[in-house]
């Protein structure tokens, strides 16, 4: 392989290791997919079988649009992440990573009807900017990638109704963040709500203000940056510190 694509590798393995240190993984399920280089009906995802904790950049599968591998990989592919993950790939230039979880925060706000709520800093960044997909039953059937695109729009992040969270992104850095940023403002909202449940009463700040905080992230505003940009260098740092057998 070229050298960009032994770095695309290499990146996408360590989101993998980065969601599993964080606990948002689910054993062997979920998926992650990277767009190859230069190649834009090819990506790479994870060995359907492998705990997100041992993904290594030679263990990821390279297949195309249409679910084929197209290298010799003796590992298998789950058929909902094809089916979520083409579809995105080849809709949207700029979701060059999709990233999909069954995080418990996320997954618990899902079901609920407004997602996530503007209750603190991490969530406004997602203030009418989150997408919604209501739950089909498993992602396995080729008509509901027309609604996946259709749902998702222009959004970066996608509440899968019932199921679990997508984010997407220019690189895996900024799918990550974003899976990040969402899932602690989720865990935050779930803990509020528990405290309202008790008596407590609730500040959500008005819709001007919850709107001018999403505009500053999304249009990096004063030294706020494309999320991924300032952190993935120091989490690399991190998990080279760690456990670097993700770049084998």
């Amino acid at each position: 392989m070229d050298e960009a694509e032994r770095e695309a590798r290499v990146s996408l393995a360590a989101c993998y290791r980065l969601v599993a240190r964080l606990g948002l993984d689910d054993m062997i399920y979920n998926h992650t997919s990277l767009r190859v280089p230069g190649q834009e009906d090819q990506f790479l995802i994870n060995p359907y079988g492998f705990l997100f904790e041992e993904i290594t950049a030679s263990d990821l599968v390279k297949i195309d649009t249409q679910g084929r591998k197209i290298d010799n990989s003796p590992h298998e592919v789950n058929v909902a992440a094809f089916v979520i993950h083409a579809a995105l790939h080849q809709s949207r230039a700029d979701a060059a990573c999709v990233l999909h979880t069954h995080s418990d925060a996320s997954l618990a706000v899902s079901g609920q009807q407004e997602g996530l709520l503007p209750l603190s800093q991490f969530a406004m960044r997602f203030y009418g900017r989150q997408s919604f997909h209501d739950y089909e039953g498993v992602a396995i059937d080729l008509d509901e990638q027309e609604r996946l695109v259709r749902d998702l729009g222009e959004n970066k992040v996608m509440l899968m109704r019932n199921h679990g969270i997508l984010t997407t992104g220019r690189t895996p850095g900024e799918a990550f963040m974003l899976l990040y940023y969402f899932d602690r403002a989720a865990r935050i909202q779930l803990d509020m709500q528990a405290a309202a449940a008790a008596g407590a009463k609730l500040v959500r700040p008005p819709h001007e203000v919850c709107e001018r905080a999403a505009r500053q992230f999304w249009d990096q505003q004063g030294d706020i940056l494309v999320p991924g940009q300032r952190e993935w260098p120091a989490l690399l740092r991190q998990l080279d510190r760690a456990d670097p057998s993700y770049r084998d």
